[in-house]
C-alpha cells in the first residue's frame, strides 16, 4: 500500500480543481483495504474512495482525510474449471455467453474493449468512458441505449460498517438513471467496491439508435452493428464532441439528462422540446440541448467554456477556484429553469466527509 500526504486533488481529478488532500493511498491487494481504513480510523480522520478521478470535483478547501485510490487489477472469465485470466483465455471458452469478473482498478474501456474483441454485446455504447471499472456501477454509467445494470451481475466489497469481505447481487444494489445504494441514500461511503461480474451475451445492439448514433450510421452509410464496428463509431463520435480528459481539463457529461414521465413527455414535445421514449411512454430530455437552446453552447462563463460540440461538456481553461465553477453552474442552471422550468443535476460527484 502506497501512502502520499499533502497531495493537490486538482492532480487527481480530471476538472484540475481543488485543494490538497491530508493523505492518499494506494489499495493494490484485498489487504490492503481494511488495512486503508484502519489507517483513517485510527486518525480519526473521513474516508473518499476514488477510481481515476474523471467524476470527482473537489472544494478549495481540500479534504482533511484520506483519499483510497483503487489500484487492484485484473480481468478474468469464469469457466467451469473457475476463474481464467483473459490473457490465459482458450478459444473454447467464447461460448454464446460469458462472464467477466474484474478488479476495481481495472480501466473501464480496457473492459469494454476485450467484450467488443470478442463479439460479445451489452457495453459497446459505452466505450471511451473515462474511469473505472469499479466506479460503473456506482453511477450506474451508460450512454446511447446501453447502462451497465443491463448486464451486471453482482459486486464484491468491502462494508466498513461491519468490516467484512460481502457479496452484493444486483437486485440489492437500488440501481437507477446515475444512481444506486453506492451514491444515493444512507450508505453513501459504506462499500469499497474491489471486485464487479457482468454477463455478456453474443449478439448486436437493437434498433432504434439514439438520435447521434443513427445519424453517424446515416452519415457514413454503415451497416454493420456488430459489438466491434457500434464501438468504433461510439469512439468516433465522443472523440468528436467529447474532450480527451487527459489533455483538456474537463469532468466529461456535466449535467445529467432530464427524465420526465409519460405526461412531461407530452408537455415537453408539445413545445417542441425533443425527447426520447422509452416503451412505457416515459422519456428522456438531452440537457445538452436545453442549454444549446438557452444560446450558452460555446460562451465562457468564469473561466469555464461550454462545448461548442456538446453543450453538457464544461471545460475548465483559466478557472481556479470552486468557486468560479460555482458561479458557471448557477448561471447555465438558473437560464434553463427560467426558460423551460426544469432543474439540471450535476453529474460530478464532489468530495465531501461521509463517514469517520
Amino acid at each position: 500500500m502506497k501512502l502520499r500526504e499533502n497531495v493537490p486533488i486538482s492532480t487527481m481529478t480530471t476538472m484540475r480543481l481543488g485543494g490538497a488532500a491530508r493523505f492518499v493511498l494506494e489499495v493494490e491487494t484485498l489487504e490492503d483495504i481494511p488495512a486503508a481504513y484502519s489507517f483513517a480510523s485510527e486518525r480519526n480522520l473521513p474516508v473518499w474512495i476514488m477510481g481515476s478521478g474523471a467524476n470527482t470535483i473537489s472544494r478549495d478547501e481540500g479534504f482533511e482525510g484520506v483519499v483510497i485510490l483503487n489500484k487492484l487489477k485484473g480481468l478474468s472469465v469464469k469457466t467451469p474449471n473457475g476463474l481464467v485470466d483473459v490473457r490465459k483465455i482458450g478459444s473454447d471458452d467464447f461460448g454464446d455467453e460469458i462472464i467477466l469478473h474484474g478488479m476495481g482498478g481495472e480501466i473501464w474501456d480496457d473492459v469494454v474493449e476485450f467484450a467488443c474483441k470478442h463479439d460479445y454485446t451489452g457495453i459497446e455504447a459505452l466505450s471511451k468512458i473515462p474511469g473505472t471499472l469499479g466506479a460503473a456501477p456506482v453511477q450506474n454509467i451508460g450512454a446511447y441505449g446501453q447502462d451497465v445494470a443491463q448486464v451486471l451481475e453482482r459486486v464484491e466489497a468491502f462494508d466498513t460498517a461491519t468490516q467484512k469481505f460481502v457479496t452484493i447481487e444486483k437486485a440489492d444494489m437500488g440501481l437507477g438513471y446515475r444512481r444506486s445504494r453506492f451514491n444515493y441514500g444512507s450508505e453513501i461511503g459504506r462499500y469499497f467496491i474491489f471486485s464487479v461480474t457482468l454477463r455478456l451475451k453474443k449478439g448486436q445492439l437493437l434498433q432504434p439508435f439514439y438520435n447521434s448514433l443513427q445519424r453517424y450510421i446515416d452519415e457514413h452509410g454503415e451497416t454493420d452493428f456488430s459489438p466491434k464496428n457500434i464501438r468504433k463509431m461510439v469512439s468516433a463520435i465522443r472523440s468528436d464532441k467529447l474532450p480527451d480528459p487527459e489533455e483538456v481539463a474537463s469532468a466529461g457529461s456535466f449535467f445529467k439528462n432530464v427524465y420526465v414521465d409519460k405526461a412531461g413527455a407530452d408537455e415537453a414535445e408539445a413545445k417542441g422540446i425533443p425527447v426520447w421514449r422509452s416503451k412505457d411512454g416515459r422519456g428522456k430530455i438531452n440537457s445538452g440541448w436545453l442549454i444549446e437552446a438557452c444560446d450558452l453552447k460555446g460562451k465562457e462563463l468564469h473561466g469555464f467554456r461550454i462545448s461548442e460540440k456538446a453543450a453538457l461538456v464544461l471545460i475548465n481553461e483559466s478557472a481556479k477556484s470552486y468557486e468560479d465553477l460555482t458561479r458557471a453552474r448557477t448561471e447555465i442552471t438558473d437560464a434553463v429553469f427560467e426558460k423551460f422550468g426544469y432543474h439540471l443535476e450535476q453529474e460530478p460527484v464532489e468530495i465531501q466527509e461521509m463517514n469517520k
